[in-house]
């Protein structure tokens, strides 16, 4: 069930009453908006609120979210390595600068870092036990702070909100 009010908009699923600030409020904003610039706001705002959760998580062990993107996509290899090119294509920020995070990785000895003996000019880059353990540690953490997000949505809301964020960042290239 849906109560809108005049600046807020509260959600009451059973017996929780989740109170919700809209973004003008957010933003201090008395300008009218377009629903276009409205989502586009509440975007990069909630973006902002989640990655500041996350490097709360990531603080105490000295890691970037980027490093951590790294270390996970090294776990998904199962023992394979990965040389630098899978890791930039599957890095969620694809500006990231992929040696740099290698670089602090190996001097945490997350990772190690080999000349390929087949083409000395492909690196092949692991994820270490140390890595692993780490990641081990951090993964029930990461799983709370998914869940604080999203249990203020159904699991239909949740379905719902990835195709249409998948529907959004897709552009039109006919345009």
């Amino acid at each position: 069930m849906y109560i809108q009010m005049k600046k807020y908009i509260t959600f009451v699923p059973t017996n929780i009453v989740i109170t919700i600030m809209r973004i003008e409020e957010i933003i201090k904003s008395n300008v009218t908006m377009d629903a276009a610039k409205k989502v586009i706001l509440n975007l990069m705002y909630t973006q902002t609120v989640i990655a500041d959760k996350f490097n709360e998580i990531l603080k105490p062990y000295d890691l970037s979210s980027e490093q951590y993107n790294v270390l996970r996509i090294l776990r998904g290899q199962k023992g394979c390595p990965a040389n630098m090119c899978l890791i930039q294509e599957r890095m969620i920020a694809k500006n990231s600068n992929t040696t740099r995070l290698i670089d602090k990785l190996l001097l945490k000895e997350l990772v190690t870092r080999e000349v390929c003996p087949e083409n000395r000019r492909k690196i092949e880059v692991q994820i270490t036990e140390k890595g692993l353990d780490l990641l081990d540690e951090l993964d029930p953490k990461v799983l709370e702070n998914e869940k604080i997000f999203s249990n203020n949505l159904s699991k239909d809301e949740l379905e719902l909100l990835n195709t249409l964020l998948e529907k959004y960042r897709t552009l039109n290239n006919n345009i």
